[in-house]
């Protein structure tokens, strides 16, 4: 019998764990019980009642699986990282918002079993705010046009992924993961399928302006160069209409010297664009800068506080240490000292003396 997994990322969803956990049981069991199934929640620090919640719920159903993070690692490292610790033969990517419809659950899994190794889900309408909803369209056709690598657009990350994809992902080596870009960079089979996003059922979305802007920066400076690019060019384009203006400035004054006063304003007004234009794009720097030193750092996708229902099964290494588990955590200073320190050339020799 095949396994599901749907993995579900939670933060302060206090009145949404219980509901969607029902609704994806009664879903499974009611339109796929030739399947087997495993339910991973996966909690980003929440604040409010959601991990008791949890626990309760794994209590009482071996199938429901939990992983809580010792800290919230935003909103993409922790679903990453979700999927990466499933072990069904594909794995449902699903809110707990109810904004991912479960009745979808059904439409993925019979696409995958038609051969598509991932099927992604593409809002093509929702009840969100319109003006919400035009920026985002904006922003995908903007992407979309200076991007080398496709770009799906109003794609969240709901969606079925097959165990082979999943270790793909697990072999990627990246600190701040961007599902949505790897989905359509790296090339698998792939069958998209049109859906309305519903209203939030409860709660607040966690979203704000600040969250927005990163997630749009992380994609921009992941899979983009015309930023860069643009610099350059602009740079050429000023500098060359620049020295036209001077030209035409230096034959103007000397051809009419008395009648023609050359004035503070041209050189106040092209003092501060060429000031704008530089401070534009060296925070636009600073961002590539920032993605890329937030990669080199190495730092983990996730740093586990505790898990539930996983029996004897260990955290799934993610790319190069990219797990740090519950017994790390407890070893004492000294042990991690002896478990991680690499041998050192006196070593070396000791040992061949001996």
């Amino acid at each position: 019998m095949k396994t599901i997994s749907i993995v579900i990322p939670c933060f302060n969803e206090e009145e949404n764990v219980v509901p969607i956990s029902k609704a994806v049981m009664e879903e499974m069991e009611k339109s796929l019980p030739q399947y087997d199934y495993e339910i991973i929640f996966i909690d980003n620090d929440s604040q409010d009642n959601t991990r008791p919640l949890i626990r309760g719920l794994c209590a009482n159903n071996p199938k429901i699986k939990a992983i809580f993070n010792a800290k919230n690692f935003g909103q993409f490292n922790s679903p990453y990282y979700g999927m990466c610790q499933s072990t069904g033969d594909c794995t449902i990517l699903i809110c707990a918002d109810f904004q991912d419809p479960v009745e979808m659950i059904p439409k993925l899994v019979a696409e995958w079993e038609n051969g598509y190794k991932i099927v992604s889900a593409i809002k093509t309408s929702s009840r969100e705010n319109p003006i919400m909803r035009l920026f985002r369209t904006c922003y995908y056709k903007l992407i979309k046009s200076m991007s080398d690598v496709e770009q799906i657009e109003h794609f969240t990350g709901f969606g079925l992924y097959d165990r082979s994809f999943i270790e793909v992902l697990r072999q990627i080596d990246d600190s701040k993961p961007f599902l949505r870009g790897i989905v359509a960079e790296l090339g698998f089979k792939r069958k998209d399928i049109p859906y309305e996003q519903a209203k939030r059922r409860a709660g607040k979305t966690h979203n704000n302006f600040y969250s927005l802007f990163d997630a749009a920066m992380l994609s921009f400076t992941s899979y983009t160069k015309i930023g860069l690019r643009l610099a350059t060019f602009l740079g050429f384009g000023i500098a060359f209409v620049s020295a036209v203006i001077g030209v035409i400035f230096l034959i103007l004054k000397l051809t009419n010297w008395d009648q023609y006063p050359m004035g503070t304003a041209p050189q106040l007004i092209g003092m501060f664009f060429l000031g704008a234009i530089q401070l534009f794009f060296i925070g636009l720097l600073g961002e590539y800068v920032l993605n890329i030193n937030s990669r080199m750092m190495k730092r983990p996708l996730v740093v586990e506080e505790e898990r539930l229902n996983f029996g004897d099964q260990k955290p799934i290494p993610v790319g190069e240490a990219r797990f740090v588990s519950p017994e790390y955590l407890n070893l004492q200073p000294q042990n991690i000292e002896k478990e991680t320190a690499p041998p050192t050339e006196s070593d070396s020799e000791n040992n061949e003396s001996k």
